[in-house]
């Protein structure tokens, strides 16, 4: 009995889908009264990374530093859920391009100076993209969930399939926590009270995982394309007062550019060797 829970609990399916997906659904609800139902993406997010590998820092891999910026975006994120100031966004956006550059330094400094800084640019422009536009999301619950369940099924999908199943099981953990809060709009026909601190470390996070993917693994950068296209869709004014017909909306948009991702990414790298 024993080992067979040891298998299951080590199988990725739980350690990516099923965790991820029942402590997010559990933290919204119990966190909906003080208004922090936001923390359960990042709650199982840190989750996965534990059941996957655990937490380490020595030494400072990229891998490593993806999850130290994630769960800092996630800390970051809460004073300023209270904080509306005009320019805080490209603030966010600014600081998250500056973070993408020191994930990927050391896999950066290794390359010659054009390919460097063409990379490091890259990566910088497209988590700064990220995080903008996902953070002008941060007051509207049910477009900021429906956003971070594409984001986190075309991020994990394309690095699972780029031959990354690190990295594939860290998205496909934040689309779980995602989906969790989905479905709870779903059943309930209301918002749960998400602000910053469900956003920034989803963007922060998916983000990450798709620029070190292409680094590392083979995630082209037009399937990253896709992938910015679905923050900008989440914001459009569409079935404005119809949570659950918002919910299908946009869920239905960002994981269409998340199939996209994923598609681009297999035409490159074929079916993955596991």
């Amino acid at each position: 009995m024993m080992e067979y829970m040891q298998s299951w609990l080590e199988h990725p399916v739980f350690q990516a889908g099923i965790a991820p997906f029942l402590a997010a659904l559990l933290l919204a609800m119990l966190l909906s009264k003080p208004r922090l139902s936001g923390l359960a993406v990042v709650v199982a997010f840190a989750l996965t990374v534990q059941l996957v590998g655990g937490f380490a820092i020595d030494p400072l891999t990229s891998s490593r530093k993806l999850v130290i910026l994630t769960l800092g975006a996630a800390a970051l994120a809460i004073p300023l859920s209270f904080s509306k100031p005009k320019w805080l966004t490209a603030a966010l956006a600014l600081s998250a391009a500056t973070a993408a550059v020191w994930m990927a330094f050391s896999i950066l400094k290794q390359k010659e100076l054009q390919e460097m800084l063409l990379f490091g640019s890259s990566g910088a422009l497209y988590l700064g993209w990220l995080v903008y536009w996902g953070d002008r999301l941060h007051d509207m619950p049910i477009r900021s969930a429906s956003c971070g369940v594409g984001l986190g099924v075309g991020t994990g999908g394309a690095a699972l399939i780029g031959s990354s199943a690190l990295l594939g099981a860290y998205g496909l953990a934040l689309a779980a926590a995602a989906a969790a809060v989905v479905s709870l709009h779903l059943i309930h026909n209301r918002p749960l009270p998400l602000r910053r601190n469900f956003i920034l470390p989803l963007v922060v996070g998916a983000g990450l995982i798709g620029y070190l993917g292409s680094l590392t693994a083979q995630l082209p950068w037009y399937a990253l394309a896709c992938l910015a296209l679905i923050p900008p869709l989440c914001g459009l004014p569409l079935a404005d007062g119809k949570p659950r017909l918002q919910s299908v909306l946009f869920v239905t948009l960002s994981t269409a550019c998340a199939a996209g991702a994923i598609y681009l990414t297999w035409r490159i790298a074929g079916t993955p060797p596991y």
